[in-house]
């Protein structure tokens, strides 16, 4: 009786956790978040880019035929109740251009579109990385020059500037160059994919070795290798004689300079793994966060043609929201936690005089909370410090009858008797 008494109240525990590689947000946590998240929507807005939401779940078709069969094993797929195939979103790009197909393929273009959503990976949890986590991105469809990719490229750059990121570094490639490259040295299919998560990771060595396995010629392996150091374009030159690609890599280059863009570094091993991004791509490292440091990356790609639509150029990127945060961590950007003022009224007869400053404070915009329970002013003001409002309104007997209230300073104490018009000029400004 007692050993199952036991195990009920283990199981018990285990089920009213959170689900492992979850996370729940605290209400200081989620002050920041919301306000990382109005700063990134600000600037978007700003370059012209209008919101839009997907569902949370798709059908899983949508993210098979992006991303192949493998990724089955990296997602939540189900079945729902009349048998369809049925997942959580991995990511938001495949949602997005979904969405484009079926909604928004007759509007003018370009169409700059931005988001913010959950997505789900079944991945092992660990620092930095959840089964559950929050990403900011956009994409812009329909474009005509690079141009374009360059305004992209500095918006990626402007949202991590807007909520105070510092000490970022952009790289900038183009999976042109490389499939030039894999073609003229004959490197087929299957070694490009047991070569690419090593260059992904600058494994180099590993990338020599496994070349060597495969039978290729040192002349051929070194030449690759070199290809991979090249950080100008005349060094791209004597590797790749593909002149339109070089061309449309000189017009970005240029078009950078013209949205301020000097301090980049060209990066001819970011092969983003997956086969539909084509052209340009770049990636943002944030070194302080040490083995995760991308926190953003993106480029240009083609997934019209897997909704049976003619291609378009559409670019795009996504930026790690959670790991924006921990960027953050320890700065001082956030606005100070807590209410603008907490109510005190001292007796219940001064209740409803309370509620109507309150009511009127809440009506301009002002955030304030009331002691509806009448505790007395001393554990008021206890409370009123514990949630970190920042004044304390103090109403009486006296307050009540000459039509004012006592307003406290809860960091220095000092309190004095205004009227409610003065009140509202003094939180104006504090605003």
């Amino acid at each position: 009786m007692i050993e199952n008494i036991i195990t009920a109240l283990i199981i018990t525990n285990d089920v009213f956790q959170k689900p492992r590689g979850t996370r729940d947000f605290l209400p200081d946590e989620m002050e920041k978040r919301r306000f990382i998240e109005d700063r990134l929507r600000e600037t978007f807005i700003a370059f012209g880019y209008r919101e839009v939401q997907t569902p949370t779940f798709e059908h899983l078709e949508l993210f098979t035929a992006k991303s192949g069969e493998g990724i089955l094993d990296e997602i939540y797929a189900f079945k729902d109740k009349s048998g369809r195939d049925l997942a959580l979103r991995p990511e938001l790009t495949a949602p997005v251009m979904r969405m484009y197909c079926e909604k928004l393929k007759r509007e003018p273009k370009p169409l700059k579109l931005f988001y913010f959503g959950n997505c789900y990976r079944y991945d092992r949890p660990q620092k930095g990385r959840y089964r559950e986590f929050a990403q900011a991105g956009c994409e812009i469809i329909g474009y005509n020059s690079q141009a374009y990719m360059a305004e992209l490229i500095a918006l990626a750059q402007a949202l991590l500037k807007n909520v105070s990121l510092k000490d970022f570094k952009l790289r900038i490639g183009n999976l042109d160059f490389i499939s030039y490259m894999l073609h003229d040295l004959s490197i087929g299919e299957k070694t490009r994919k047991l070569m690419f998560p090593l260059v992904d990771k600058k494994m180099f060595d590993e990338v020599k070795d496994l070349l060597e396995e495969e039978g290729f010629s040192g002349e051929s392996i070194n030449r690759l290798l070199d290809f991979f150091e090249c950080k100008t374009i005349d060094e791209l030159k004597e590797f790749i004689d593909n002149g339109q690609s070089i061309q449309e890599f000189e017009e970005l280059l240029k078009f950078l300079e013209m949205f301020d863009i000097k301090d980049y570094e060209i990066d001819t091993a970011i092969v983003r793994g997956l086969d539909y991004y084509k052209g340009v791509v770049f990636e943002i490292d944030l070194p302080k966060l040490g083995a995760e440091k991308q926190i953003c990356g993106g480029g240009s790609y083609e997934l019209l043609p897997i909704f049976g639509e003619k291609p378009l150029p559409t670019a795009g990127f996504a930026m790690g929201f959670d790991r924006i945060l921990v960027a953050l961590e320890g700065e001082k950007i956030f606005p100070s936690k807590g209410v603008a003022a907490y109510i005190v009224p001292v007796a219940e007869d001064s209740l409803d005089y309370a509620v109507g400053i309150a009511r009127k404070l809440r009506s301009a915009g002002i955030s304030v909370d009331i002691d509806l329970g009448c505790r007395g002013l001393s554990k008021s003001l206890r409370y009123a410090s514990s949630i970190g409002a920042r004044n304390a309104i103090i109403i009486g007997e006296r307050e009540k009858r000459e039509n004012k209230i006592t307003l406290r300073d809860m960091e220095d104490g000092k309190q004095r008797m205004v009227d409610l018009k003065e009140l509202m000029e003094i939180f104006s400004e504090r605003a």
